[in-house]
């Protein structure tokens, strides 16, 4: 199990940092970050992209799986990635909230939940992620 700090997932994925992911939690367990809604991360009609969405599960999917890597691991890489859609958003924030379904020598499951700020589901994103040695 490796511990990571906010602040070192964000150093080791400056695509998150640039995109506005900010990690609120990060543990074994499970593993929290924010995206809050603004016009740039939008499509048509003032939407959060999709896009968006998709990077910031596999943001927070990426480090759940890291902070369980089995002994002699180096690292993680998403291999699968499975995206629902439920809701569109239109102002606010979105929390991603990514628990892990299985760690094993070779594969990471997680299954991330994002929800609005009043807490209703916007997408449910479950991913793979390869242990590298």
């Amino acid at each position: 199990m490796t511990a990571l700090t906010p602040d070192q997932a964000l150093e080791a994925m400056p695509y998150c940092r640039t995109l506005g992911v900010a990690f609120t939690a990060i543990g074994t367990d499970e593993v929290r970050a924010t995206l809050a809604w603004s016009p740039e991360r939008c499509t048509i009609g003032g939407v959060l992209h999709g896009g968006a969405l998709m990077a910031l599960a596999d943001g927070v999917g990426a480090v759940a799986a890291f902070t369980n890597l089995p002994d002699g691991a180096i690292g993680t890489t998403t291999v699968s990635s499975a995206t629902n859609f439920l809701r569109a958003v239109r102002d606010g924030h979105v929390e991603a909230v990514g628990r892990p379904l299985h760690v094993g020598r070779t594969t990471i499951v997680v299954e991330t939940d994002l929800v609005d700020a009043e807490g209703r589901r916007v997408a449910k994103v479950t991913q793979t992620q390869a242990v590298l040695r």
